[in-house]
């Protein structure tokens, strides 16, 4: 199948899901790039179509799949369709229309002796998505996000996580609601704080440990502040105030896996 022009109801509907309602109606969302596209096909990904550049064809590194993957339509599509349906300045020569797999938290709350990063209010997609890649680096459970961080699925985010998106559930979830049922089943819930008694080298981190990480200008909310079991402090030696989101749950992220597996 081919779809030359921009005007085709199909491409109207992949680009409106640059925006979040539309993804949110339609129940799917788009990645762009050879990388991600494989990372969706090796890993299960509920892939509707992959659209790529008629005049370049399907790229070498995909091309295995049209016969493995029989499920998946291939599209040939212009250049100019790829442009409408993605956000990238220089666009790649393929993208995928994805439907979203809506992952429920019920299956981090039976893990037993569970790692799992939860982020509130956290609003940076760049951020999100490094956090994501970082908790499937050290080999992390799940990442739960609360209301009012970045939007999982923007594209931005997914582009983030260099594929990690699909390698771990990544929950998005009410943590008024979540929080209380995690330490029921026994979690323990560890923030970062400036005047915490416990440095993160110090702290055990072995068991079900929740690693909670707050917005990048106000922190942790007070509604979840007092959820929060243990609080530590990632020491600096130098002068900088602080490390961003990103970077601090990624130190503790790593620290926690030295601990349970080095």
């Amino acid at each position: 199948m081919e779809i030359a022009s921009v005007h085709n109801p199909r491409v109207k509907d992949w680009a409106q899901l640059l925006e979040k309602k539309h993804r949110t109606r339609q129940g799917k969302y788009i990645i762009e790039g050879v990388h991600l596209v494989q990372e969706a096909l090796e890993h299960g990904a509920m892939i509707e179509c992959i659209a790529y550049d008629m005049d370049k064809g399907i790229p070498s590194e995909l091309g295995a799949y049209p016969r493995t993957a029989s499920t998946v339509e291939w599209i040939a599509v212009s250049a100019a369709v790829i442009a409408k349906c993605t956000d990238t300045v220089t666009p790649q020569a393929v993208f995928a229309v994805i439907r979203k797999d809506e992952k429920q938290v019920d299956e981090l709350l039976v893990k037993p002796d569970s790692l799992v990063i939860v982020l509130d209010r956290l609003q940076d997609p760049g951020n999100v998505g490094t956090i994501i890649r970082s908790a499937d680096a050290a080999g992390a459970d799940g990442v739960i996000l609360g209301r009012g961080s970045a939007d999982v699925y923007n594209p931005k985010t997914i582009r983030s996580t260099m594929g990690s998106f699909f390698h771990l559930p990544v929950v998005e979830a009410d943590l008024s609601e979540v929080l209380p049922a995690a330490k029921q089943a026994g979690v323990t819930l560890v923030s970062t704080s400036l005047t915490a008694e416990h440095s993160c080298y110090s702290y055990d981190f072995k068991g079900s440990r929740w690693l909670v990480i707050g917005n990048e200008g106000s922190g942790v909310s007070d509604e979840v502040s007092r959820l929060v079991d243990d609080a530590v402090i990632i020491p600096s030696k130098g002068q900088a105030e602080s490390l961003n989101a990103a970077m601090a749950a990624t130190v503790l992220l790593f620290e926690a896996m030295r601990q349970r597996h080095f």
